[in-house]
């Protein structure tokens, strides 16, 4: 019986516009799952160790955000992985030079962007058409090397980044580290006071102000957001005339959702 589960996808990307549109596509798809999205390739060398994706969209240029797909793929065989993901090259260069050599540093498909038919939901087509063969070359009971704490954090952390980023809460938000926590330690264990803990820990600001930094970010998510992206990406029940998850309601719906990955 073939291999049913979700195909996990990394996307690296500078353009703005080209991750909405992929991330919005993948999200209605129910065979990809989207772990992250970054524009930085030492980034993506981080989440790529720790989050193990199967398949890689990779844009070659990374203008606007920090390396280049070229240095990427160069470093990735310094990860040591046991098995590297599938990399679905996305570029607008037109040197054969250039592409060539993204071939012989491990690129397994190049799609240019100044194709006719080229679309953002393009190289998402294109992976779902090879999913059984990508899943077929991964060993089907790899298990994933056991994770330091720090380094279950650093993972965990990729996770939440990119389910505050979906329901639209800023990363200039000053919750938006404060929620990162709260959520991180509510996944390894319910505590009363996640705000007091925070402060506690090494913020050097007060339980009230930590736990309103946290409800503001939200509420602002909550009052700027679309309904519809909201409703999407944020699953759980939410009271009718409130409108807005508490702040106990929001931390604790993530964390049970990541209790499971740790």
């Amino acid at each position: 019986m073939e291999n049913q589960r979700e195909l996990t996808v990394l996307l690296i990307e500078d353009d703005k516009f080209a991750c909405e549109e992929i991330r919005n596509y993948i999200d209605q798809l129910d065979d990809m799952r989207l772990l992250g999205i970054t524009d930085d390739s030492n980034k993506a060398l981080d989440m790529v160790k720790y989050c193990v994706p199967d398949a890689i969209i990779l844009d070659l240029e990374l203008h606007e955000g920090g390396g280049n797909g070229l240095f990427f793929l160069s470093k990735l065989h310094d990860l040591a992985l046991e098995k590297l993901p599938y990399i679905l090259i996305t570029t607008q260069n037109t040197s054969n030079v250039t592409l060539e050599a993204a071939r012989q540093l491990g690129a397994d498909f190049i799609i240019t962007k100044y194709e006719r038919d080229y679309s953002a939901q393009k190289p998402v087509e294109l992976l779902r058409m090879m999913r059984n063969a990508i899943q077929k070359h991964s060993s089907p009971d790899t298990t994933v090397p056991t994770l330091t704490p720090a380094e279950q954090n650093r993972k965990l952390t990729i996770r939440i980044h990119r389910e505050l980023d979906a329901v639209g809460i800023s990363p200039k938000a000053i919750g938006y580290e404060y929620l990162t926590e709260a959520i991180i330690i509510a996944t390894k264990e319910a505590v009363p006071n996640l705000p007091k803990l925070i402060a506690d820990n090494h913020h050097g600001k007060t339980p009230a102000s930590i736990e309103r930094a946290m409800q503001n970010a939200i509420n602002k998510a909550w009052s700027n957001g679309n309904p519809e992206d909201l409703a999407r990406n944020y699953t759980a029940v939410i009271n009718y005339e409130r409108g807005v998850p508490t702040l106990t309601e929001f931390i604790y719906h993530y964390a049970n959702k990541f209790r499971n990955e740790l």
